[in-house]
């Protein structure tokens, strides 16, 4: 069920020339035009048909032209797979890389160890793709060495489609309303005088499913399980109908 808010109604008892506000055009409310405005949020949902997969991955070196020369290779490997994968080059975008030293190490690693790892090497894109494909582009990228992947935003092809529809069960819910509060006045429901929609920003919930350092898979690994989310629009319909 969607939100509802009654805003009011205006009977014969008004006095003639007073304007309903928040009207986008003026309805006058008098003797001969008697009102009833109700406010409704209502929602409608689809699964997810298209997604955008970040992978990236870090690597380290003792030194920053090791690191490049790692990091290149990872590189060049994560984009040669996706390529394999039938995934097309404009569907590829870089979100960032940087060469850089590395301050953070583990207490315990000894002073052998962090020498090794002085520089590091990270770079990162974004990859869009169906839904369907989502889980097999991640687990591509990931097996080319991504190791810092996962995080997935999720939604649908045609939005305006989906807020349209919860437009249309906003605006039923809406003439339910009035037609309830018409009976409760020994009045009739009339005409829609006036509706206007109103969708709110929909914030895009990523999922994180990141993965970890590079694992060498000796055996055939499954892509991860992941579903695609379902996608969920808000409309809200101020609606003015006319009673008789």
């Amino acid at each position: 069920m969607g939100k509802s808010i009654i805003r009011g109604f205006c009977l014969s008892m008004v006095s003639a020339g007073l304007a309903v506000a928040g009207f986008a055009q003026t309805i006058q409310v008098n003797q001969n035009n008697r009102t009833i405005a109700v406010t409704v949020t209502d929602k409608a949902t689809a699964e997810a048909d298209i997604a955008t997969v970040h992978i990236g991955f870090e690597v380290y070196a003792a030194d920053s032209d090791g690191a490049y020369a790692a990091g290149s290779q990872v590189s060049n490997a994560v984009i040669d797979a996706l390529h394999k994968a039938a995934v097309a080059d404009k569907a590829i975008q870089s979100e960032g890389q940087s060469v850089r030293q590395n301050f953070q190490f583990d207490d315990k690693e000894s002073e052998i160890d962090r020498a090794k790892r002085r520089f590091v090497l990270s770079q990162s894109w974004t990859v869009k793709t169906s839904a369907a494909d989502a889980a097999k582009v991640l687990h591509v990228a990931v097996e080319a060495g991504a190791n810092n992947s996962g995080q997935i935003e999720w939604g649908v092809k045609d939005r305006s489609a989906l807020q349209a529809q919860a437009a249309a069960k906003a605006l039923q819910h809406a003439q339910a309303i009035a037609d309830q509060m018409a009976k409760g006045l020994n009045a009739h429901l009339g005409p829609l005088l006036y509706a206007s929609n109103q969708a709110p920003q929909t914030p895009v919930v990523p999922m994180m499913a990141t993965a970890g350092a590079r694992v060498l898979m000796s055996e055939k690994v499954q892509p991860l399980a992941i579903r695609p989310q379902q996608i969920e629009e808000d409309a809200t319909v101020y609606a003015v109908f006319a009673i008789e």
